[in-house]
């Protein structure tokens, strides 16, 4: 069921679209990729426009870029009535780039919401319950899902003689508590302003573990709440994504959400 949601709140979205794609194979950016004959950030952005939340939208694309600009540009994302979009240079890094793209948000936001480009079929709903999760009070919420492979804890290990492995099991974590973290990612847009400049303190290797910004909250001391996710909102990474993603897109695949 699709959750309600009214509120007069301000809320920006920043797309996170600075990705390699080296995976994909292309040799162009990720969120640039064609998929099912349009660029994944299309896909993407009528998805955050499909949810009918945001005031304002930030797409951060790789430095230089001309072609994420140009589908930011489009009449179907700029029309009247749709939310302010802007494209931002990102960064070398995750963090740097939504620091770019929250740099130009407006500063009356009550709460920004964290995307990944790359999440292009994400339904409407989860940005719906992560927004839902933000206006009954909580400060930090991720949409997740149960995992569903049994984890392993791991470190390398200089292999004896003949075995040809290169890790050992450590342990086994309880499955039943672990989540798939997806995005969008909420947060009260003053509190992940701070947390992004408490980040700038960091050093190397703390900047390096940094992998999405929910980390950036729970790092001041922050509760972050889990909503339910969606297993459409996979992360397209690799050719066996696109794959996947093309047969959802085709009609090959029905979900309960839609």
């Amino acid at each position: 069921m699709s959750p309600s949601f009214s509120s007069p709140r301000r809320i920006g979205v920043v797309v996170v679209a600075g990705g390699s794609g080296q995976r994909l194979g292309y040799g162009i950016p990720k969120a640039a990729v064609p998929l099912a004959g349009e660029p994944m950030l299309a896909h993407t952005l009528r998805a955050v426009s499909a949810a009918g939340i945001a005031s304002a939208v930030v797409v951060a694309v790789p430095a230089g870029d001309t072609v994420m600009r140009g589908i930011c540009a489009a009449p179907e994302f700029t029309a009247p009535g749709c939310p302010d979009l802007r494209a931002v240079d990102g960064g070398a890094s995750r963090p740097e780039s939504v620091r770019a793209a929250l740099a130009v948000l407006p500063q009356d936001l009550d709460a920004v919401l964290v995307h990944d480009a790359a999440r292009a079929l994400t339904p409407p709903e989860v940005f719906l319950r992560v927004a839902a999760a933000l206006a009954d009070g909580a400060q930090a919420v991720i949409p997740a899902v149960p995992v569903v492979d049994t984890i392993k804890d791991t470190e390398p290990v200089q292999p004896a003689a003949g075995a040809g492995a290169a890790r050992r099991v450590t342990g086994t974590p309880d499955r039943s508590r672990l989540r798939a973290v997806q995005t969008p990612q909420g947060f009260e847009a003053a509190l992940l302003r701070r947390a992004h400049d408490a980040a700038l303190s960091f050093d190397e290797a703390q900047a390096a573990s940094v992998t999405d910004d929910a980390m950036l909250a729970e790092s001041l001391g922050v509760e972050v709440y889990v909503v339910e996710g969606s297993q459409l909102s996979l992360k397209i990474t690799t050719p066996l994504d696109m794959v996947l993603a093309e047969a959802i897109l085709s009609g090959g695949y029905r979900h309960p959400e839609n």
